[in-house]
């Protein structure tokens, strides 16, 4: 028996775990994998997923920035001998592309490390708060409840067969998830129109071709030296079977097209197929299933989406999740998980076909590709189309008219704070993954409107120069739920909306 069970021991999986976790929930975590695949996958961290790691102290060197990984470190990655505990993130600076247009102007720089490090990095963490990983664990099927009380999951184990109950089922099983074929849950959307390879391999003839991205007349060609790593992309439809073993001359034949040269590969040491499905799950939340990550919507690679909007849900529903099993609010909390999320991942969906669009061979689309070049000179377009890539732009709907504001459902940014403790950065104080309210001004009135609050939320007086208002209330997700100039009524309906009734 447990009160959270979590299909999937990803990096979603995982963060999700962790987050229940912080709050004293108990959660199992089912991953049908007996260990961490090691084929080619995110290279980096982008955008928001920074932020959303940053608030929980994830990621970061020992003096808190992050730190470089050396030459010999990242020849490791690239040859399959990974040693990912000598790894810290390393800061890229480098610009963002869209469909290839490398054009677009971060706010901060990129976060270059691998996924599987930041998956054992994850899995370091979730030991440490006590999350129970089980690997090499299938789920079979699970029932709900006749009175809605919990689910029933069947799980085939390494020694066989197993029941567990649990009070909520999450699926971050991945696209082809599980959970959401046995839940019913509609998974709409497009198939992929094209089949790529992300490969580590050696060829005969390094300098077959110059470095770098290159569109060509078939489909798109990335070479990078020092250790060869490609990326081979052709329009021809999604591939007949995505699970078939990768040979060597399968790949082969793809960087022959693209590059139109007989080049032989003599050795691949990693390499993964993908294509540019887009889908979106119905719903995030069916009675006590929930799904986050891959599992609720799969979308093309390009600029990195689906780590970043899979950690988005994770830290949106992690919290929810957790005060909803503890009884300290009403089960209608987790319906805002879908009605925050959801939009953002049919967003995300858009953004990714335009960039298959604009990728396509053809004059027609070198026309749009010039123009859109060009659009992108102007600053403010630019900037906008970097923050919708990034996820920056998210405004969630905060649902009381009462509440609104120019600050309330953006996310709050790091503030830098001076209190009796000492100087901290709004990031620090939310390790802990516990709710902030921020009396900036400072009113004492507000510290006795949230007093009852107090066992859920973090009151916190401080001064800060570059103070957006006087007083905010941090969601734990780093959203605003509430400032001034609203008043104390709408604080308390606010509190009470997102963290339940008064102690």
């Amino acid at each position: 028996m447990t009160q959270v069970a979590i299909v999937g021991g990803g990096p979603i999986g995982l963060f999700l775990a962790c987050e229940v976790a912080l709050h004293g929930v108990p959660v199992v975590v089912l991953e049908r994998l007996p260990e961490m695949e090691e084929h080619p996958k995110a290279e980096g961290i982008t955008g928001r997923a920074i932020d959303i790691l940053d608030r929980r102290g994830l990621m970061l060197g020992v003096d808190g920035t992050p730190a470089q990984p050396t030459p010999e470190e990242r020849e490791r990655i690239a040859q399959g001998e990974r040693r990912p505990d000598s790894l810290q993130p390393k800061a890229f600076p480098g610009a963002r592309h869209f469909a290839t247009m490398f054009v677009l102007r971060p706010e901060s720089p990129d976060l270059l490390v691998p996924q599987q490090v930041l998956e054992r990095e994850l899995a370091r963490r979730a030991a440490e708060l006590g999350v129970e990983v089980r690997r090499g664990h299938t789920l079979t099927g699970f029932t709900e409840a006749e009175d809605g009380d919990g689910v029933r999951l069947d799980v085939e184990g390494p020694a066989g067969p197993y029941a567990l109950r649990a009070d909520w089922l999450v699926g971050c099983d991945g696209g082809r998830s599980t959970v959401r074929k046995l839940a019913g849950i509609p998974f709409p959307g497009t198939d992929g129109v094209t089949t790529g390879y992300r490969a580590f391999a050696d060829i005969d003839d390094p300098g077959f071709h110059l470095p770098g991205w290159f569109r060509k007349d078939n489909g798109l060609l990335v070479y990078e030296e020092g250790p060869p790593r490609f990326i081979t992309l052709e329009f021809i439809g999604r591939p007949a079977n995505r699970d078939a073993p990768i040979t060597r001359e399968e790949f082969q034949e793809s960087l022959r097209r693209l590059s139109g040269t007989d080049v032989t590969v003599t050795k691949v040491h990693k390499i993964n197929r993908f294509t540019d499905n887009e889908r979106q799950a119905a719903t995030y939340r069916q009675g006590r299933v929930l799904l986050a990550g891959d599992a609720a919507h799969v979308q093309s690679q390009w600029s990195g989406p689906g780590l970043r909007l899979g950690l988005g849900d994770a830290i949106n529903l992690g919290w929810k999740l957790a005060a909803v099993a503890r009884g300290r609010c009403p089960e209608d909390l987790l319906d805002t998980y879908t009605a925050e999320r959801h939009p953002v991942g049919a967003q995300t969906l858009e953004v990714q076909r335009a960039s298959i669009a604009l990728m396509r061979p053809g004059p027609h689309v070198d026309a749009l590709r010039r123009l859109f070049t060009q659009l992108l000179l102007d600053e403010h377009t630019n900037r906008n189309l970097t923050a919708l890539i990034d996820d920056l732009h998210i405004t969630y709907d905060m649902g009381d008219p009462s509440l609104t504001g120019p600050l309330v459902g953006g996310f709050c940014p790091d503030l830098r704070l001076k209190s009796a403790d000492g100087p901290a950065r709004l990031a620090e104080l939310q390790r802990g993954g516990r709710p902030l309210l921020l009396d900036l001004g400072p009113d004492p009135g507000l510290r006795a409107l949230a007093e009852p609050w107090a066992d859920r939320v973090d009151l916190i007086s401080a001064e800060c120069a570059e103070a957006p208002a006087d007083a905010l209330l941090v969601r734990p997700d780093g959203f605003v739920a509430w400032s001034t100039p609203a008043g104390g009524a709408s604080l308390t309906a606010a509190l009470e909306r997102w963290f339940g009734p008064p102690a």
